[in-house]
This record gives C-alpha cells, structure tokens and sequence, in this order.
C-alpha cells in the first residue's frame, strides 16, 4: 500500500538518435563519461554530475513512448539542454570545443538582455544545447549548479 506523496526527483534525460553509434561518439568526445557500457548500441548512458543523458535510437524511443517515429522534427523541439558555466571565457571554450566534436553551430555567442553571455549549438541530431554564464547562477567545482533560493 502505498502512503504519503512522492519525493519529485530529475533523473535522465533520453535523446531519440538517428546514428546511436555517430551519437555516442560525439557526446564521449565532448567528455561524458559512459556508463553501463555493457548495453552495447542498444542505449547508452553517460553521467553529467547528478543527472543522466540516455541516448536511444529515435524510431524505438517513439515506439516506447507510443508516439509516432515520423515526421521527425527539423525544426525547434520546444527543449533546451543547458552547459552552465563560471565565465564568458568558459563560454568561448565550450563552443570551439563542441564544434571541434561534430557539433553545429546554431548561434553564436554574444551577451544576452538578462546580463549574461550565451551561445547554441547542435549535436549530431540536432538536439540544442545552451552554453551560458547567467548572473546568479553559480557552478561549482564540482559542475554542479547553484541557484539563491
């Protein structure tokens, strides 16, 4: 029986991929660490600091979510993942090393209106990654955010 209200918690994030292989790849060039390396291309998990990004083929991610596989989306999916940052040098860095990996360009780097300097890229499916430094926003040593409360 259960009792009492859940603890809400943010666990994984799983990217539909057209290449599994070309994806997994790009994101270990970028630096994730891969874990449970023993799924083979079935899936592919690497950890980012206290979350996880799970990469799986697109037309089975569908499947499972019994959501149709076609048409796929070239166009803005309504999702953003974000590579917080300590400073518009990192910024700088963190682009001209995604690209380096395979990644396009979506927007360069410039400052924002909120007092922040940010940027876009794509990987191999063209899922967006942000790459910012916001005012208030404090990453740690350990990559971890830190948000007032």
């Amino acid at each position: 029986m259960r009792t009492g209200k859940p603890i809400p918690r943010f666990t994984v994030i799983t990217l539909g991929v057209s290449d599994i292989s070309a994806s997994i790849a790009f994101y270990e060039a970028l630096g994730f660490a891969r874990k449970m390396k023993a799924t083979g291309d079935a899936v592919a998990f690497f950890d980012t600091g206290g979350t996880m990004i799970a990469l799986y083929p697109w037309d089975q991610l569908a499947s499972d979510a019994t959501l149709p596989d076609q048409p796929r989306p070239k166009t803005f999916r309504g999702v953003t993942l974000a590579w917080n940052c300590s400073s518009v040098e990192e910024v700088d860095t963190v682009l001209d090393f995604a690209i380096s990996c395979g990644a396009s360009l979506l927007k360069p780097a410039r400052k924002t209106d909120y007092g922040g300097y940010s940027c876009y890229f794509g990987d191999p499916d063209n899922h967006a990654w942000e790459v910012v430094v916001a005012p208030g926003i404090e990453v740690g040593d350990d990559r971890r955010v830190r948000l007032p409360d």
